[in-house]
C-alpha cells in the first residue's frame, strides 16, 4: 500500500474500483483554510481516458507491480500498434489510443520497453531522448542565433517541436521524450 502523498508522476496504482491508474502529474496543495490535499492528473491505463482529481494525503492505494520487457516497434495499422518481444519473439497488439503519445517518439524497428501488469500489456516506455529528422519547417534565417524565439518544426513521426531559427529540413535532432522539447542537433 502507498499513501497518496508519496505518489509521483509515472507511478501506477490500483484504485478502489479496480481500475489501473497511472499518475501523470501530482502536487501538494494547501488551501488557506482546511487540510492539505493532493491534486493529481491521472490516466486510466485500460481506457486511455485522463482526468483530474484530489485525494487526502493519507489515503492509501495498492501500488501496481509493473514489469518491463525489451521489445521492438514493428508498425501501426488502423488503430493498433504492433510490437515484438526481442527475447521470445512474441508479438503484442496495443491499441493506438493507449500509446498515442509514445508513438510520436519512435520509428518502426526501434527498441522500446513494453510494460506488463501481470500478463496484461498496458503500455510502452520510450528512451529519455531520441533522434528524429526534420521533415518540415520554415527556411533558416541567415545569422540566426540560439537565443531567438524559435520556430515550429515537424519531425518524421509527426511530432511538432519548437526549434532554433537555424534548423533546416533534413537535419537530425535530439528530442527530450518526457517534455517533447528540442535538446540539440544530433
Amino acid at each position: 500500500m502507498i499513501e497518496a502523498s508519496k505518489l509521483r508522476a509515472g507511478m501506477t496504482f490500483v484504485a478502489s474500483d479496480g481500475k489501473l491508474i497511472k499518475v501523470l502529474d501530482a502536487s501538494h496543495h494547501k488551501p488557506g483554510k482546511g487540510n492539505t490535499i493532493m491534486r493529481m492528473k491521472l490516466r486510466d491505463v485500460r481506457s486511455g481516458s485522463t482526468f483530474d482529481t484530489t485525494y487526502r494525503p493519507d489515503e492509501k492505494f495498492e501500488q501496481a507491480i509493473i514489469e518491463t520487457r525489451p521489445a521492438q516497434y514493428l508498425y501501426k495499422m488502423d488503430d493498433t500498434a504492433f510490437f515484438m518481444d526481442t527475447e521470445s519473439y512474441d508479438q503484442y497488439e496495443i491499441p493506438v489510443a493507449n500509446v498515442e503519445n509514445e508513438l510520436l517518439y519512435i520509428l518502426e524497428n526501434e527498441e522500446v520497453k513494453i510494460q506488463f501488469y501481470g500478463t496484461e500489456v498496458i503500455g510502452v516506455t520510450v528512451p529519455t531522448t531520441v533522434e528524429l529528422t526534420v521533415v518540415e519547417t520554415q527556411p533558416s534565417i541567415k545569422g540566426a542565433t540560439v537565443t531567438g524565439s524559435g520556430k515550429p518544426a515537424t519531425l518524421e513521426t509527426g511530432l511538432v517541436v519548437n526549434v532554433p531559427d537555424f534548423i533546416e529540413v533534413g537535419q537530425k535532432l535530439v528530442v527530450n521524450t518526457a517534455e517533447g522539447t528540442y535538446v540539440s542537433r544530433a
